[in-house]
């Protein structure tokens, strides 16, 4: 197999030729009707192609017919991504495409998909956007009227939700929570506050193991000891495993037992009568702590099922009598 070629990312990025012998995407389908058979290669645009998040295998017929005819596959680490392509024989150009340089790659790989390259875009794992770079790209192809194309498949995020045994729907997911202790409890306190003003879904954050029980804790503290949650790692591995229990259960078993490998920590929605207990004005109070007025007014409006109006004219009243509230 022909060894794959990776640029550096400091290094302007090489012309390239459509990909010999790769015919277009296939048109779009008819109303009520889709293509039955994956389409042999890769359109010319954008393609974000999800990956496996831990077993290789996990990548579809159609992921692999993409790599094998982009023009060149933009990845986080082209280490990571050598690796997955040569599990299964495909040899690509890499460009590595991450935080550090995706701004300054825009106006080139752009001018790129305008003379009809196509292009694919994968993470490390998962899918790409999630907790990973590209957006700033696919904002830039939308942005000059250009096709971006999407190949679905695994989701760390979704597959712990499966899992958990917490309630699927709704779920927010939050991705890392900042490292940083102000920071973070800044961001846990408006979550508090949007529970408070009636938001009520199973929440969901990516974690690294070093800082899984400091995470647990913390959670712990902004949502209550007792609330619902589970802990996935490993997913997909031979050494996956999902620990169920509450935010304090789970921080003893982390201390006792730090988990290994990315993690993914839920925690469910507070206890049906959790919002009834507070007030409109108790609602309003804990919003305006940690965001705008407005802000506040338009969440608690709905979570009371309150006119926005009245709520808005409510919380104008409750920041006058409380000048540090607003």
């Amino acid at each position: 197999m022909p060894p794959t070629s990776m640029q550096d990312a400091s290094e302007p990025l090489p012309d390239i030729a459509p990909a010999p012998g790769v015919p277009p995407g296939p048109p779009l389908a008819p109303a009520g009707g889709l293509p039955t058979d994956p389409p042999p290669g890769l359109p010319p645009g954008l393609t974000l192609v999800a990956t496996p998040i831990g077993n290789l295998d996990d990548l579809s017929a159609r992921a692999l017919a993409a790599l094998r005819g982009a023009d060149a596959v933009l990845c986080e680490d082209t280490r990571v991504t050598s690796k997955l392509l040569a599990r299964h024989g495909i040899s690509a150009t890499l460009w590595p495409l991450h935080d550090h340089n995706e701004e300054a790659r825009l106006p080139d790989l752009v001018a790129r998909l305008h003379n009809g390259a196509r292009l694919a875009l994968v993470s490390d794992a998962g899918t790409p956007l999630v907790s990973d770079p590209g957006y700033r790209l696919v904002r830039a192809v939308i942005a000059a009227g250009l096709a971006v194309h999407a190949i679905p498949g695994a989701n760390a995020a979704v597959m712990a939700l499966t899992l958990s045994g917490l309630p699927p729907h709704p779920f927010l997911f939050l991705g890392f929570l900042p490292a940083r202790t102000g920071p973070r409890q800044a961001e846990l306190a408006r979550l508090k506050a949007m529970e408070q003003a009636g938001l009520s879904a199973t929440l969901i954050f990516y974690e690294a193991p070093h800082r899984a029980a400091e995470t647990l804790a913390a959670l712990a503290t902004a949502l209550g000891p007792d609330r619902p949650a589970a802990l996935a790692r490993e997913l997909t591995k031979r050494f996956e495993e999902v620990r169920r229990g509450t935010l304090a259960t789970l921080l003893e078993g982390a201390l006792a037992d730090p988990p290994r490998g990315e993690v993914v920590l839920l925690a469910g929605p507070p206890p049906a009568d959790a919002h009834g207990t507070a007030s409109l004005d108790e609602a309003l109070l804990a919003a305006m702590g940690s965001m705008s007025l407005r802000d506040a007014a338009a969440v608690v409006a709905v979570g009371h099922g309150l006119p926005r109006k009245s709520v808005y004219a409510r919380a104008l009243e409750l920041a006058a009598q409380n000048p540090r509230a607003d």
